[in-house]
């Protein structure tokens, strides 16, 4: 089945990056040359935009029309600039809640995530740009639009992304069952951001040495560990009640 936002050719594609459509992924056929495809390649690296070499096969998978081996996947929101948003948070006096997924792929526990998020006053979730869930259809659908209004900042790594925050004076908290710290004794009263890893993998052991802190919820039955976004919601809510117990603005 081919999806519906993406657009396919070369010279569609350039006209696409230089008016700032939002990219999500982008799929070049492995052999790809020729002048059109310098001039692609360059617009990339000036936008910093990641692309993956396919054979044409996976192309083909996609759609059967000229695509000239390369098609893009389109991006359902614009995505923002972390550095930007937290020096606007600051500026603005809010205390800021983010949310950092590490490895998420599900696009149901991502929208499920996000659809809390929102609810919760989270100011943005943080996705890598590569070994991620993104922001397509399916995942506004399963958020129930919530992500077409939340924030979400793709930076180049997770690892890249929790040392900006911790540099810009947050608490950077990792959510893991192998943890021995309660959640509920941490203090979410400061600028805080939740680490969520993927259920199968947890958060990458480089990424778990740059937290501040590592808690994990407790577990009383057989099963080991919380599907991730009931344990992202339950961790949210807990930053929501430590803030209204303080009479700090939630959002």
């Amino acid at each position: 089945m081919e999806p519906t936002d993406y657009i396919y050719g070369l010279r569609a594609i350039i006209e696409a990056i230089r008016q700032g459509r939002p990219i999500d992924k982008l799929f070049i056929r492995k052999d790809l040359q020729g002048e059109l495809a310098s001039e692609l390649f360059g617009l990339l690296k000036q936008h910093r935009i990641v692309a993956q070499r396919v054979p044409v096969e996976r192309l083909n998978r996609i759609t059967r029309k000229n695509h000239q081996g390369a098609i893009a996947i389109l991006s359902a929101v614009e995505y923002r600039n972390l550095g930007t948003l937290v020096t606007s948070l600051f500026e603005e006096g809010i205390l800021p809640f983010i949310v950092v997924l590490d490895g998420i792929t599900d696009v149901r526990n991502f929208g499920a995530i996000a659809r809390t998020a929102e609810c919760c006053g989270v100011n943005a979730i943080v996705i890598p740009e590569r070994g991620s869930v993104s922001v397509g259809a399916d995942a506004v659908k399963t958020s129930a639009g919530a992500l077409l209004s939340l924030p979400v900042c793709r930076d180049h790594t997770v690892a890249g992304a929790v040392r900006f925050l911790k540099d810009s004076g947050f608490n950077v908290v990792a959510v893991s069952e192998k943890a021995d710290f309660n959640y509920t004794r941490a203090d979410y009263t400061v600028p805080t951001a939740l680490v969520m890893g993927a259920e199968d993998t947890g958060i990458s052991p480089e990424v778990m040495k740059l937290c501040d802190t590592r808690v994990s919820i407790p577990m009383f039955g057989d099963i080991g560990s919380l599907n991730v976004s009931v344990a992202a919601g339950v961790m949210m809510y807990e930053v929501v009640r430590q803030r209204l117990e303080d009479n700090l603005e939630v959002i």
